[in-house]
């Protein structure tokens, strides 16, 4: 076997694969060779559903393991601002960054919990029921409780049982454990308040659906 020959062996070595299957819009991710900066993922994060992901706020030290996500659009839940870096990460990377979560007039419609509404969980899920706004990553300051509720919402619009959105909800609440109040309003949610466009809405969405 010659040089070049061994040299095409070892290339092929190196090469990995994320998200091998292929799906319409979503081209197959090819790392060719490791990367020279370490991967660190944020606080909590973790896999949703294909091209949904969740954690807590992305610091520096994140923002190339997010960049192997191509990103889209992040869904920042809270009432402030996040850091200077996380904006500047988005602005520079065309990324969406969408407020769902700020209420500083309050109203009739604010909440003594972490500032989440109806409302701003409701325009959450407006935005990760469209396949457009993919791939999408949901984030709070620690992925916790903000996040939870969110993604808690949308399993019970996927039709999981309420057991089921609250286990999921407090394997990442830490040694502390989930919030009773988070629980009452994943279940007192409305999800028929929730308009799913079929044409647009993530395939294992209408799967779940269906």
């Amino acid at each position: 076997m010659s040089a070049i020959d061994n040299y095409q062996d070892e290339e092929e070595d190196d090469i990995v694969c994320v998200n091998e299957e292929i799906e319409t819009g979503h081209p197959r991710v090819t790392i060719l060779h490791p990367p020279n900066e370490r991967i660190v993922p944020p606080l909590n994060f973790c896999p949703v559903e294909r091209y949904l992901y969740r954690s807590g706020q992305p610091s520096n030290v994140n923002f190339p393991f997010l960049l192997n996500l191509k990103l889209k659009t992040i869904i920042w839940l809270a009432n402030e601002e996040p850091q200077d870096a996380l904006l500047e990460f988005c602005d520079d990377h065309n990324i969406q960054l969408q407020f769902a979560a700020i209420n500083p007039d309050g109203g009739e419609d604010d909440n003594p919990w972490d500032g989440l509404t109806e409302h701003s969980i409701r325009n959450a899920l407006h935005t990760i029921v469209n396949s457009e706004s993919y791939p999408l990553l949901v984030c709070c300051g620690m992925g916790r409780h903000r996040t939870g509720t969110v993604i808690g919402c949308l399993r019970r619009l996927m039709g999981w049982n309420l057991a089921s959105v609250s286990e999921e909800y407090r394997r990442f609440t830490g040694s502390r454990g989930g919030r009773i109040l988070v629980e009452l309003l994943i279940e007192a949610f409305d999800i028929t308040s929730v308009e799913i466009d079929r044409e647009k809405a993530p395939n294992w969405l209408l799967t779940a659906l269906s």
